[in-house]
């Protein structure tokens, strides 16, 4: 018996990284998946993103664990692709009870646009969190039950390491953006039984953090790993730890938690 047994989780950004991660943690707690994810490139994104094979492997890992899932390819600045996804989804699992609004990106914005990174890792990051949830959230207010986890990051509680490019600058705004949109969510659907909560992650070993663009960037620039130092000494933390507290907010272990901005961060934020 897992924890989230006969429960139906929509993920956003699950091809891959931290959003397969969620996916087979979840699954692991008996939880059916609704997976989604762009599967292609945003042209401000210097490194390179998922592809539909990568989608294709989390369905793989989530079915050999015999949860069942459903995958397609969708963009969370679309409501639209949003809510049909959704909608094929609950058609094939049932009803959603656990959203993680996890998709993101970081263009760094090294061609010193000032408008086109700013733009998309907002529309990203904090637009996209917000069709996430007005998509999926309406079978949750059916049933008046429900739990919700917004993912921000170290960077939307502190902004350290803001470098005046158009990508980081958005990063940064974004993330906070989320906050603003948990503690709204928050009140929101709180009276009708709806938990909302945020994670907010240092580094994670992922695809967005080690690639040649991020490596050459820190390479390049002595002092710049100062910005994103832990208390405790690890560079990062791993996908699935980001995935285990999640798992644990959305369990009734967490039932009366809500409103939390919850770091996963190896001290970061206390610094």
């Amino acid at each position: 018996m897992g924890k989230l047994d006969g429960k139906v989780a929509f993920i956003t950004g699950a091809a891959r990284g931290q959003g397969r991660s969620h996916a087979v943690r979840l699954a692991q707690e008996g939880a059916d998946i609704i997976a989604v994810d762009i599967c292609e490139q945003i042209p401000t994104v210097e490194y390179e993103m998922a592809r539909e094979s990568d989608l294709e492997e989390t369905v793989r890992q989530v079915e050999a664990l015999d949860r069942r899932i459903h995958a397609q390819k969708a963009d969370v600045r679309d409501l639209t692709q949003l809510q049909e996804a959704v909608s094929a989804g609950e058609a094939a699992l049932g009803p959603i009870d656990i959203i993680l609004a996890n998709a993101g990106i970081a263009p760094l914005g090294l061609d010193g646009d000032p408008v086109a990174p700013f733009r998309d890792v907002v529309d990203v990051n904090l637009t996209g969190v917000y069709n996430t949830v007005i998509a999926a959230v309406p079978s949750m207010i059916e049933k008046k039950a429900g739990a919700i986890v917004l993912t921000s990051s170290t960077q939307g509680l502190k902004g350290v390491g803001g470098n005046g490019s158009a990508g980081t600058t958005g990063y940064t705004a974004a993330k906070h953006g989320v906050v603003g949109l948990m503690r709204s969510f928050t009140h929101w659907l709180g009276p009708m039984g709806i938990r909302v909560n945020s994670v907010h992650p240092t580094g994670v070993a992922t695809p967005m953090i080690q690639n040649p663009v991020i490596e050459k960037l820190f390479a390049d620039f002595e002092g710049s790993m100062d910005a994103v130092t832990n208390i405790i000494p690890v560079p990062w933390v791993e996908p699935v730890d980001i995935s285990n507290a999640i798992a644990f907010l959305v369990s009734d272990d967490a039932r009366y938690i809500t409103g939390v901005t919850l770091p996963v961060d190896a001290g970061f934020s206390a610094r």
